[in-house]
This record gives C-alpha cells, sequence and structure tokens, in this order.
C-alpha cells in the first residue's frame, strides 16, 4: 500500500509518519483485501492537530477526519473511525455484490460549477470550477453505502452490468434519490444483489 503524506503548518517527522503507517497498515489487513493508496494529511490550525486520511481500494473510498490538541491523538481518531466505519459495511458489501456479471470499466464524467445568469447586464452564466472523474461501476446499495461512508450528499456511478452513468443523492427530507436512464426501477436495482446472492 502506498501511504501519501502531507504535512501542513507543522514540522514533518518520521515518528509520526511510521505512527500512520503503522497504525494503518494493521487495520488495512484486518479488514480490506486491496488498497492502492492512502491519502494522510495532517495540519495545525489554532493550535488544534488535525488529521485527514482517505483509503482508496478500487472504487471503494473511506475517510476518516478528526482534530484534538494532540496529533498523535487525532491520528488515532481518525483511523479509528475509518475501523469503525469498515466494520460496519464490510459485511453488507461483501453480502450485497452481484455474482457473475460482467462489469464494465468506469466512465470519465465532467463536473462544472457554473455562475448564475445576471439578466440585467444580460450576461451569461461563468463557468467557474470545471473537473473531470471517472465513475466508477457498482450496485445502487453500494453507491448508497459509499455516499454514507464519505458523508457527501451525492455520488456519480456507473451499474457493473452497463456503462450507463447513474447519480444518487440525498434528498432535503432525509430520504435518498436516484438519477439513472429509464428502465430499471431502484427497488428493482437494490433487490438485484440479493436474488444474485440468494442464488447461490
Amino acid at each position: 500500500m502506498q501511504v501519501n503524506i502531507t504535512f501542513r503548518n507543522m514540522f514533518a517527522t518520521d515518528a509520526l509518519r511510521n505512527h500512520v503507517q503503522d497504525k494503518l497498515g494493521k487495520v488495512v489487513d484486518k479488514y480490506l483485501d486491496k488498497v492502492t493508496e492512502a491519502h494522510v494529511t495532517l495540519s495545525v490550525e489554532r493550535y488544534l492537530h488535525h488529521a485527514d486520511v482517505n483509503l482508496h481500494a478500487g472504487h471503494f473510498h473511506v475517510r476518516g477526519k478528526e482534530k484534538s490538541e494532540d496529533m498523535y491523538a487525532s491520528i488515532d481518531m481518525a483511523i479509528d473511525k475509518i475501523e469503525r466505519q469498515l466494520k460496519k459495511h464490510k459485511e453488507r458489501l461483501k453480502n450485497h455484490r452481484p455474482a457473475h456479471i460482467h462489469q464494465h470499466g468506469p466512465v470519465r464524467v465532467r463536473y462544472e460549477v457554473f455562475s448564475t445568469r445576471d439578466e440585467e447586464l444580460g450576461m451569461a452564466p461563468e463557468v467557474l470550477r470545471s473537473d473531470e472523474f471517472l465513475a466508477k461501476p457498482m450496485s445502487v446499495e453500494e453507491a448508497l453505502m459509499q455516499m454514507d461512508l464519505l458523508n457527501n450528499d451525492f455520488l456519480v456511478f456507473t451499474r457493473p452490468e452497463s456503462s450507463d452513468v447513474n447519480v444518487i443523492y440525498r434528498r432535503k427530507d432525509g430520504n435518498f434519490g436516484l438519477i439513472a436512464p429509464g428502465g430499471q426501477s431502484v427497488l428493482a436495482a437494490l433487490s438485484a444483489p440479493r436474488r444474485a446472492q440468494a442464488a447461490k
């Protein structure tokens, strides 16, 4: 596993590097089969020590972020948070993964942020930010769990059996919405992994 550690507003030390790698390595070995890389940012802001830990394993991404008055404590709490999330979700991910289907590769998606249109000046919206990322294949239930792990408001992904782009999002009422090409309903998509599991 490749671990990239960034230090901000503080001195980089081998002791902190070793502490991150040792503790993170134990969690990864216990709960994940394969992790391609980990990104860790350690920073000091207003006397508080922040630890932001991100793990990437294929389409799976989990994050732990904590702060305290001691950097070692912040690191421990951030990685402990990751471990609790992995422990909670690993069995669900394993039990609901569709079996024996052809999985397409990720699809490149473009993301842009526009300014509001100025009606008085007759100005068209301006592109404020533009970025590209890979929408990775996963089931709807995996997408729900992934969004929950990252604490995001939405997630763009593709279905394992096709290259169709889907968007799952968190509604203001606390429920979830799914934007997908016409055809299969969200209930059918959620029950498909269970049928595949039961057929084993």
